[in-house]
């Protein structure tokens, strides 16, 4: 079994930068795949970024060039670099790993994009 614990979620005005972090309770790097869903009032829920362990990303369309996905093997905490963020960016950040075809989720933080 795997916790997540995340963090870093906030209210923050279009345009500004947040930075979400995820700490898994076991080694990142024993990790395959992790990553960040997102779920909004009244939407599905959506992909955001994935990071494979050996370095792989990719990104929904509608954050590519603005969001980076990043893992500190030392730190062991995954990252979501939140930049140029849009009202529409606003939703719940769940972090997710996939170890041995289970995978877990964290609780999620709360992102706030507001004028």
């Amino acid at each position: 079994q795997v916790q997540l614990v995340e963090s870093g979620g906030g209210l923050v005005q279009p345009g500004e930068s947040l930075r979400l972090s995820c700490a898994p309770s076991r080694s990142i790097f024993s990790i395959e795949t992790m990553g960040w869903y997102r779920q909004a009032p009244g939407k599905q829920p959506e992909m955001v970024a994935e990071t494979k362990r050996y370095g792989s990303r990719r990104y929904a369309e509608s954050v590519e060039g603005r969001f980076a996905i990043s893992r500190d093997n030392v730190k062991n905490t995954l990252y979501l670099e939140m930049n140029s963020l849009k009202l529409e960016d606003t939703a719940v950040y769940l972090c997710y790993a996939e170890v041995e075809r289970t995978t877990y989720w964290g609780q999620g933080t709360q992102v706030t994009v507001s004028s």
